[in-house]
C-alpha cells in the first residue's frame, strides 16, 4: 500500500494543506508546526477519529477540533498493493467516511459498519486494526527516545513485542496480573482471608446453623398440618352443626306443639275425670243420704205403729198413726222426685258441658297431632332433599340435642386447639424468619461463590490460553522471527549483530560468537533493535506492504547509525515517511544518492 495524496481541509491548526506523497518521503518542520497533525491526520481519516480520552487529558476528538471553523474534514488517496487505488473522504464530525473506487463511484457501502467505530473500510481491506498499527509501522514522537534509566523499559517493549504482539503487552507481566488478580479478587485454596475462602466460610457457617434450626421447619410442617385438619374437621362439623340445629329445631318445634297437646290432652283428662267424678258423688250422696234417713224414719214409724196397736185403743188415732208411714213414704218419693230435678238442673247440666268441651277437645288433638305428624313429615323431607338419605337416622334420632351438644362442644375444643397452633406459629415465626434470612443468604453465598469460581475459571482458562499461545509463538514463530530480525539487525547495524534471539530472554550474539542479554548493550544498540523489530513485524501483520511512518524516530542516533538505519529504509518494498525537525535525513539521503520526496511544512 502506498499513500498518493493528502487534502486537509481544517484539521487542528492546520487548513486547506495537499501533500502528494512518493516511495520514500521526508515531512520537515519545526517543533509545534504540525508534523505530528499530519501524522494524526492520517491515523484519523483511516480509523475515524475518538471522542474517548483513553487516559488522556484530551480526546483526539477535542484536541484536533479547529477552533474558529465551521469545516473539520480531510481527504487520503491510496492504492493497495492490487493496484486499486481509493479515495476517502471524512467529516470527522461524522462517524462514517465516504468511500469512492478509481472511478469515483462511491463504495462506501461494500464494508463493515461498527456502531462505535463505524465504517470499517480500512481494516476490511488490510486486517490490520488501530491500535496494531500503532504498535508496528507507526513509530510516534519520542517513542525511542531512550536514556539510561530507561533502557529496561525498552528491553521489555522489544521482549513484550515478540511475546504477545503487542509492545505494551508483556506475557510475564499478563501472567503476574492474572495470577495477582486470581488471588486478589478471587483467592486460591492455599490462600486465607481472600474472596472465595470469605465466602466457602460463610457457605459453612450458614449450613451448620441452618443444620441446629432445621427442625424449625418441621415444626412448621407439622403445625400447618394439625391446622389443615382441625380446618377441615372444623368445616365439616360446622356444616353438620347446622344439619343437626335445623333438626333439633324440627324436634324442639315439635316437642313444643306435643307439650301443648299435652297441656290439652291433660285437660282433656281433667274435665273427663271431673265428669266421672260429679257421677260417683252423685249417685252416691243420693242413694246413702236417702236411704239412711228413709230407714231411720221408717223405722220410727214402725216403732210408733207397734205401740199404736199395743197402747192406743182409739182407732181413730190408730188409723191417724198408722197412715203415718204412708205419707211418710209419699213424702219421702216426693222428696226424691224433686232433689233429682234438683241435681239434673245443678250437677247433670255442667257434666254435659264438660262432655261437650271434651269431645271438641278431643277432635282438637286429633286435629294438632295430625298436622304436627304432618308438618313434621314435610320438614323431614325437605332436610333429606337438601342434605340427602344419609341424615334419616338422624331425623330417627331421639339423642339429638346431645350429639348437637358434642357437636358444640368439639367445635369449641377444635377452635381452642387452633388458637393454640396459631400461638404457637407465632412463637417460631421468628425462628422461621431468621430460618429464611439464612438460606437467603446461603443462596446469596453460593451464587457468590460461583461466580468466584466462574471468575478463577475464566482467569485460569485465560492463563492457560496466554500460556499456550506463547509456547506456540516461542516453538513456531519466534524462530522465523528471529531469523528475519536478525536480518535486519545485520543490516542496521552494519554487520555487527547478525544474530538476536528472542525466548525468555533477549540475547545478541557478538562478533566473537558469544551471546550477551540486550541489557548490557548500550541504549543506541537497544533502539536499533527496536526499530529492527518493529520493521520485522510489519511483514506478518497483513497481506499489504503498509507504510511505515516515522515520527522524529532517530533524534538520538548518531549518524552512522542513521546512514546504516536509512540505508535499509531504502531498500525495503514498504513506502516510508519520516516527519523530523532536522535536515540530518535529506542530507544523508542525498549522500546515498537515494530519491526521495521532501516537504516542508514551515
Amino acid at each position: 500500500m502506498k499513500i498518493k495524496k493528502l487534502k486537509i481541509n481544517s484539521y487542528g491548526k492546520l487548513k486547506n494543506k495537499n501533500f502528494n506523497l512518493e516511495k520514500i518521503n521526508i515531512i520537515y518542520g519545526k517543533n509545534e508546526s504540525g508534523k505530528s497533525t499530519i501524522l494524526n491526520f492520517i491515523i484519523n481519516i483511516l480509523y475515524n477519529i475518538s471522542k474517548n480520552k483513553n487516559g488522556k487529558n484530551l480526546s483526539d476528538y477535542d484536541k484536533y477540533l479547529p477552533w474558529n471553523e465551521n469545516e473539520f474534514s480531510g481527504k487520503i488517496i491510496y492504492k493497495l498493493d492490487n493496484n486499486k487505488q481509493y479515495e476517502v473522504f471524512r467529516n470527522f464530525n461524522k462517524k462514517s467516511a465516504e468511500i469512492y473506487d478509481e472511478m469515483g463511484r462511491d463504495i462506501s457501502n461494500k464494508y463493515n459498519i461498527d456502531k462505535k467505530m463505524g465504517n470499517l473500510f480500512f481494516y476490511d481491506q488490510v486486517k490490520v486494526d488501530k491500535d496494531t498499527l500503532l504498535s508496528t509501522v507507526i513509530a510516534s514522537q519520542n517513542e525511542t527516545r531512550i536514556n539510561t534509566n530507561m533502557q529496561n523499559i525498552l528491553i521489555q517493549k522489544v521482549a513484550n513485542l515478540v511475546e504477545s504482539g503487542d509492545e505494551e503487552i508483556s506475557y510475564k507481566k499478563a501472567i503476574n496480573i492474572l495470577e495477582k488478580t486470581l488471588l486478589t479478587e478471587v483467592g486460591t485454596n492455599k490462600s486465607q482471608d481472600r474472596p472465595i475462602n470469605i465466602s466457602k466460610e460463610n457457605i459453612i457457617n450458614y449450613e451448620n446453623e441452618l443444620e441446629n434450626i432445621k427442625n424449625i421447619k418441621n415444626i412448621k410442617y407439622e403445625i400447618e398440618e394439625k391446622n389443615k385438619k382441625i380446618n377441615k374437621k372444623l368445616i365439616y362439623l360446622k356444616n353438620n352443626k347446622k344439619i343437626l340445629e335445623k333438626i333439633f329445631d324440627i324436634f324442639n318445634d315439635k316437642k313444643i306443639k306435643n307439650e301443648k297437646i299435652k297441656i290439652k290432652e291433660n285437660i282433656y283428662k281433667e274435665n273427663k275425670n271431673k265428669i266421672e267424678k260429679i257421677k260417683n258423688i252423685k249417685n252416691n250422696k243420693n242413694k246413702k243420704n236417702n236411704n239412711k234417713k228413709f230407714l231411720i224414719i221408717l223405722f220410727f214409724l214402725i216403732i210408733i205403729n207397734i205401740f199404736n196397736f199395743i197402747f192406743i185403743k182409739n182407732k181413730i188415732i190408730r188409723l191417724m198413726i198408722f197412715l203415718l208411714i204412708p205419707i211418710f213414704i209419699l213424702i219421702v218419693f216426693i222428696k226424691m222426685v224433686n232433689n233429682k230435678k234438683y241435681y239434673l238442673k245443678n250437677i247433670d247440666l255442667p257434666v254435659k258441658t264438660l262432655e261437650t268441651n271434651n269431645n271438641e277437645l278431643k277432635m282438637e288433638i286429633e286435629k294438632l297431632k295430625e298436622e304436627l305428624n304432618n308438618e313434621y313429615f314435610e320438614k323431614k323431607e325437605s332436610l333429606i332433599d337438601i342434605y340427602g338419605k344419609e341424615i334419616i337416622n338422624l331425623l330417627e334420632d331421639e339423642n339429638i340435642e346431645k350429639k348437637l351438644y358434642d357437636s358444640n362442644k368439639e367445635i369449641e375444643n377444635l377452635t381452642l386447639e387452633l388458637h393454640k397452633l396459631e400461638l404457637d406459629m407465632d412463637n417460631i415465626e421468628p425462628k422461621l424468619e431468621h430460618l429464611a434470612d439464612l438460606e437467603e443468604k446461603l443462596d446469596l453465598e453460593k451464587s457468590n461463590l460461583k461466580k468466584l469460581e466462574d471468575r478463577a475459571r475464566v482467569i485460569n482458562i485465560t492463563k492457560n490460553l496466554i500460556e499456550e499461545s506463547y509456547i506456540e509463538m516461542k516453538n513456531n514463530i519466534t524462530p522465523k522471527f528471529n531469523i528475519n530480525l536478525s536480518k535486519n539487525i545485520e543490516k542496521i547495524s552494519k554487520g555487527k549483530y547478525k544474530n538476536i534471539i528472542i525466548n525468555d530472554d533477549i540475547s545478541v550474539e557478538l562478533e566473537n560468537g558469544k551471546y550477551v542479554s540486550i541489557d548490557r548493550l548500550s541504549t543506541g544498540t537497544i533502539e536499533q533493535i527496536y526499530l529492527a523489530l518493529r520493521l520485522s513485524v510489519i511483514d506478518g501483520i497483513s497481506t499489504e506492504r503498509l507504510p511505515i511512518l516515522l515520527d522524529e524516530t532517530f533524534a538520538f542516533y548518531d549518524d552512522e547509525r542513521l546512514e546504516e538505519t536509512l540505508k535499509f529504509l531504502a531498500q525495503i518494498e514498504n513506502q516510508i515517511v519520516i516527519f523530523t525537525c532536522t535536515d540530518r535525513e535529506k542530507k544523508i539521503l542525498e549522500k546515498l544518492n537515494v530519491d526521495f520526496n521532501y516537504i516542508d511544512i514551515t
